[in-house]
């Protein structure tokens, strides 16, 4: 099923107005624009009065002293280089118990490094946002963490645009142009091969300009 804006939207709603806590997958290769949208779906769902948490998925990413141990920091971003079990975890609790305070984790950036219980999620809240690349995977953990979202939508934009913005990406927080375009066509191109494989299971597409 393809989703333009207005009508994700208003299926958005029906989700936070569904009378229990709803959590809805954003996925997509890397650059795809999946995390930009997630945060604007959420404003706007904020904006309308709906009591909504963003909780991306990349907070499960294993510390960069973990992957350089285990030999997987070439491969960042890999299924393998994420706690996907630890994932699993916080959305059981997302959907179990909602009476509580729920705190989950975020990726820094600028840090290359996830920061613990930085995103609270309030009772309160009647739809959770999350957005990573593996949610559709069929493999485990991921299959349960599918199983635990009501929905998952599939983000994508032209490759060409996608592999622009992931090569400008990689510059921006600090690799050579060489290490970008390396980064950019090898491990991460790998991982957006994976992921589009996984398009066909999602409950609708959006193409973003």
């Amino acid at each position: 099923m393809q989703l333009n804006r207005d009508d994700a939207l208003a299926r958005a709603i029906k989700l936070a107005t569904a009378g229990r806590r709803a959590i809805l997958g954003v996925t997509g290769a890397p650059a795809a624009g999946k995390s930009t949208y997630a945060e604007q779906l959420t404003a706007e769902l904020t904006g309308l009065g709906h009591a909504v948490a963003l909780v991306p998925m990349d907070g499960y990413h294993l510390a960069q002293s973990a992957l350089e141990e285990l030999g997987l920091a070439a491969v960042k971003g890999a299924p393998q280089t994420f706690d996907g079990y630890g994932f699993v975890a916080l959305l059981e609790r997302l959907r179990k118990s909602a009476e509580e305070t729920i705190w989950a984790p975020r990726f820094d950036r600028e840090l290359e490094d996830s920061i613990a219980a930085s995103i609270p999620v309030a009772p309160e809240v009647s739809l959770v946002i999350t957005e990573g690349n593996y949610l559709l995977l069929d493999s485990m953990p991921w299959a349960t963490a599918r199983s635990l979202l009501d929905e998952v939508w599939y983000v994508e934009v032209p490759d060409d645009l996608r592999l622009e913005r992931l090569e400008a990406r990689h510059r921006r927080y600090g690799r050579s142009a060489e290490e970008a375009h390396e980064r950019t066509y090898g491990s991460d191109e790998a991982n957006a091969r994976l992921i589009a494989a996984t398009r066909a299971a999602a409950d609708a597409v959006i193409q973003l300009a």
